[in-house]
Order: structure tokens, then sequence, then C-alpha cells
């Protein structure tokens, strides 16, 4: 019984005295600030900082790229973190918990879980690629090193191959110019033998075991990671969100120091300001802050979930977005010093070898490292950090699914059992990502990379701008911050999330849709049928929002259809903060939390509680609703 009535005093049930501890202790939290700090960085910094980011700047104009990307994060980067981050803080609930503040929404939850499906089965094959090129490091002479192998053709000409003489060099240097067929060990070593490319996305072939073996031990991995939710992937992140800055460091020391580096990082940071007048500059530049910070996944919302009720949220979404753009910034170094170093050994312009995407990853920068001494261990660093950038963004992926389900039922016995749960969610990811192995798999990878999460998440998070905004009221949330934090958002940030950063989203759509081309790999075109599942992919998280909506309206009470709209965009009774001493001001409970208590507690002066219980007046919220206290809590 003392240690029922000492749980009861932690958590607000006993008359005049005011709880102590700001979390939930049914819930959870973050061990301390740094663990989310850290894993928020995590999954904003991901495989795409290190190979999109550099590729964008060089191709985009260099140093002047830098200026409308900076302009992007202040106007549109950082005020849709902050409001992810005290969205989802305030409430402490998931991605679906959070819309009780207009339940005519929830279908954006909805579609940011699905949108979280499709990025975490494709995610986690990226990484699993990345554990098979780090294991198979582990040798004296790396693989994709010769054109001696079984795999490669007669066109493979290695920059290290022992019969090369110098008129071979020559005509290497020839042929890179001229004819371009030559095809690197490092390309034939990636299609012909870790993918064994078929022809065709529809021939998928057989299942590459490697591959498959590599997928089982990334969900594994996962799994562990997230086996206590965030009191152990809390732990881990010191290590998985740390690490692959040393690693950076190191592979940015190495780098400058080759021949030829000065020319990949001038190359690289040269700025042509006239591509500053260009639409297409700024539309890069937006929608790459929009996708690296992972706006419109759930993430951001379900990890300040965990936060304590008056954590700082504002300093942390500042700190990490602009510790995700340094660290893009930070990489093109190291990407390009690289190259440039590359570049330099064959003779040859660097536009002729700099890449983007799995290209970079995979097939460029491996054939840069083969050219240094030690070969292998620089190899082993590069790919350990891939995987160490992968699984900080996986996390969170896995976390978003497994809290907005554990969330959505909310009781006692799944509550107690949300280690199953992301077990079930880790299978299931498992065995969805298999035709990924496939010798199609890298087809069907990209597919959903170029249309499960592109415009679909611009349609989420305007629309979730504008529910908040809007609906719920811009004066309303903003009294919700102040309530939070201590003082209201600061004035920037108002006007941002009210007007700019709507319309920078809208702009972000509209530019996708212009500059939209079918998707191709190499000089594969992919078929109709296959784009069609592609539009039908990214359509089924946008769908979810109308027919909630629908849904919604028809259940709601009200004569006529103003009065359902009306019923079913009001705030629920249970929005707000979810433990019962931070229901302050308009959500205070309408009787004294002691009358409607689900705790066991033993008043100390059982015949002075009862009269100053019958003496008590029902105090109103300010809103004139009241607001009862949640018996889940």
């Amino acid at each position: 019984m003392a240690d029922k009535c000492s749980e009861g005093l932690l958590n607000g049930a006993v008359p005049g005295e005011r709880g102590k501890q700001d979390k939930s202790v049914k819930r959870g939290n973050w061990g301390n600030q740094i663990e989310f700090v850290l894993t928020s960085v995590g999954y904003a910094v991901g495989l795409g900082n290190v190979w999109r980011f550099p590729y964008l700047c060089y191709r985009n104009g260099g140093g002047a790229f830098m200026f409308p990307y900076f302009i992007m994060l202040v106007f549109c980067g950082i005020p849709l973190f902050f409001m992810e981050l005290s969205f989802g803080q305030f409430a402490s609930q998931g991605c679906l918990g959070v819309w009780r503040v207009s339940p005519m929404f929830k279908g954006v939850g909805y579609g940011m879980m699905v949108v979280s499906t499709y990025i975490g089965i494709y995610y986690n094959v990226v990484i699993c690629i990345a554990f098979y090129y780090f294991f198979v490091s582990m040798t004296r002479v790396l693989p994709w090193t010769y054109c001696s192998n079984a795999w490669n053709t007669p066109d493979c000409v290695g920059v290290l191959d022992g019969n090369l003489s110098s008129h071979a060099a020559v005509n290497l240097t020839h042929l890179l110019n001229a004819t371009q067929k030559r095809t690197s060990p490092s390309k034939e070593y990636w299609r012909r033998y870790v993918l064994n490319l078929s022809d065709d996305i529809g021939n998928l072939g057989e299942v590459r075991l490697p591959l498959l073996g590599c997928l089982g031990v990334s969900w594994v991995v996962v799994f562990l990671c997230l086996i206590k939710g965030v009191k152990s992937s809390g732990k881990v992140v010191y290590f998985t969100a740390t690490f692959p800055y040393v690693v950076l460091t190191i592979l940015f020391v190495r780098g400058i120091t080759l021949e030829g580096a000065l020319t990949g990082i001038m190359y690289y940071l040269t700025p042509q300001w006239d591509k500053i007048l260009d639409a297409k500059v700024w539309g890069d530049a937006a929608s790459q802050i929009f996708y690296s910070l992972g706006c419109a996944w759930g993430g951001l919302i379900t990890m300040a979930s965990y936060n304590k009720f008056h954590n700082n949220c504002y300093r942390d979404s500042i700190i990490i977005s602009i510790t995700n753009c340094a660290t893009s910034v930070y990489a093109g170094f190291v990407i390009f010093s690289i190259l440039g170093f590359m570049a330099n050994h064959l003779g040859v312009d660097i536009s002729k070898v700099a890449d983007h995407g799995p290209g970079l990853a995979f097939v460029a920068y491996p054939e840069a490292l083969t050219l240094l001494p030690i070969s292998p261990l620089w190899s082993i660093l590069f790919f350990f950090m891939l995987i160490l950038l992968g699984l900080g963004t996986q996390f969170c992926l896995l976390e978003t699914l497994v809290t907005a389900i554990v969330d959505e039922v909310g009781n006692e016995w799944i509550i107690r059992r949300k280690t199953f749960v992301t077990l079930g969610v880790a299978v299931a990811g498992f065995l969805l990502g298999i035709p990924l192995t496939t010798q199609a798999g890298i087809y069907w990878l990209l597919l959903m990379d170029n249309y499960a999460a592109s415009f679909s998440l611009v349609i989420i998070s305007c629309i979730m701008c504008v529910a908040i905004m809007y609906i719920y009221g811009h004066r309303n949330y903003f009294k919700d911050i102040e309530m939070m934090l201590g003082f209201p958002p600061p004035f920037f940030f108002q006007i941002c999330w009210r007007f700019i950063s709507p319309a920078i989203i809208f702009f972000i759509l509209v530019f996708t849709v212009i500059q939209y081309r079918p998707i191709s790999y190499n000089d594969y075109v992919y078929p109709t049928w296959a784009i069609s599942i592609g539009f039908l992919m990214a359509l089924s998280s946008v769908i979810c929002i109308p027919i909630y909506a629908i849904y919604k309206v028809c259940r709601s009470e009200g004569d006529t259809l103003l009065e359902r709209l009306k019923n079913a965009t009001k705030a629920s009774k249970d929005w707000g903060p979810a433990l019962p001493e931070h229901r302050s001001g308009r959500y205070a409970p309408a009787f004294s939390p002691s009358t409607e208590s689900h705790l066991e507690v033993q008043p100390l002066h059982p015949e002075k509680a009862q009269s100053e219980a019958a003496a008590a007046s029902p105090v109103q919220g300010s809103n004139g609703l009241a607001h009862s206290q949640d018996s889940r809590l």
C-alpha cells in the first residue's frame, strides 16, 4: 500500500499536492535530453546526406546552391521541424493519437504510417547491401579491384589491373573521354555479381541469398536495438549517431591529403551565380531540405512524444536542423576529395566519375577506394558509416509504426507486450523486403524510393499545416506552446507556420509535378505498368486522408452536414497534455482529480478529505468545456 500511495503522490493523485514528476511512468520517456537529440540527429542525418546532397550541390551551381539551400532551411526546414516536435511533445502521442486535435484529419496520421512502412521496407534493404559490402571488404584485396573475376566481361578495364601497360593506360584515358564504353570492375561487381541484375522489373529471377542473409542481419540489429523501445534505442544512439562523424573526419583527413583532392573540392564549391535565377535550383534546394529533415514521415512526432512535457523543443529543433545541414555540407568535402583524386588518377573531368544514390555508394566511391593504400580499411570504414547512418533512420521508422499501434490500442495488455509488437513489425518488414533481394530488386527499390515517398509527403505536410493553423486555430496552438514551454513561439515562426512554410510546401509540390520525368535506371526505362504501381503506392498514403475524413463526418453527431463538419473538426475532450498535472487552464478537468482517479490511494485523513471534497466546487475550463480526465492515465 505504501508503494501505491507513493505512486499516487508522484502522479498527482492526492488532492492539494502538485505532481513532482514531468514524465509518463506508463508510456515511458527518454532517459535524458541528450538521447532525444542524438536520436533525432540520427533520424534526420541519413544516407541522403552522403549520396544526394553533394551531387545536387555540384550540379546546381556549387557554392551558389548553398544560398537557396540555407534560405529554405530558415523559412521552411526549421519551422516545420519545430512544429512537428512541439505537436508530438504537447500531446505525448504518436502520429495517430495527436489527431485528437482535429479528429477528421486523423487520416494524415494513417498516411504517415503508410509512408513510414514503405520507407522502412526499402531503407533496410539499402542497409543490408551496405552490410554485404562491409563483410566482403574484410579481405586483403577488395573483390572489385581487378577484372580477372568470373563475373567480368571483356569491356571491363580496371585502373589497377596488373597487365596494364603505359600504352593501355593511354587507351584507357581515350576510352573514358571518347567512347565511354569502358565499364569499371566496381560497376560489374555491383551489377553482375552483387545484384546479378535481370533485364526487366517483371523478371524477378532468384533471391540473392547473400543479400537475404544480410537483410535478416539488418532486421535483427534493428529489433534488438528497439527491444525496450526508447529505453534501449536511447542508449544505442550514443554510438550510432556519433561514430559516423568520426568516420567522416577520418575519410576527410585522408581525402584532402590526396593528389587532385583540391580540384574535386573546388568543383564541389565553386559558385556559378547565374544559376541562382534558375527555378530548378530553388526547387532542388527546397526538396532536399524537406526530405532530408524527415518531415511528414511521422518520426519527428513520435520521437518528441517521449519527451518530458516542459522540454525546450524549440532549442532542439534549431540544433538538430542545423546539424543535419552542416553534415550534408561536410559530407560533400569527404565525397569530392576522393572523387577528385580518382578523376586526377584517370585523367578525366570529375563529372565523368561523379554520381549520386546507389551509383555513388556502391560503384563510384568503392572504385575510388581501391586506389588508396590499405584500401580494405577505408572500405570497411566507409560502409560501416553507411550502416550507422541508415540504422539511425531505421530505428525511428520502426518506432513510429510500433508507437502508433500501441497508442491507438492503448490498453495495459498491449503496452506490456510492446516488445512483441516490435517483433511482429520487424518480421513483417523482413518478409516484405524479400522481393527487393531478388535479381530485379534494385528496380523495385528505386521505384519505391521515387514514388512511395515523394509528392505524397508534400501533400501530407501541407494538410498538417492547414489543419493545425486554420482548423484547430493558430491562437489555440500558440497558447498550447506557451503553456508547454513557458513562452509563445517567436513571431518569425508564427508567420512561417501560417503563411511562408505552407507556400513553400505548395511550391515544392508544383515543382515536383512540373519536373516529373518517368523513372529510369541507367539505360533501363520502366514500363508503364510499373510506373502505374508507383503512382498507386504514392496514392495509397494520400488517399487515407479523404477516406478517413468522410468516415469521421458520417460518424459525427449533427442534423446537417455543416454541424457534422464542425463536430468532426472540433478538438476531442481528451486532447491536450497527457498527464493530469499538466492539464491546467482550459484543459483543467471539471472535477478534482481525486474524485475520478482510478489509482488506489489511501488518504491520510479520510474524514478531512471527504469534507474538503464536499465543499469543493467544480472548476470549468476557460474554453467552456469540461475536460474529463483520461481514465487510462
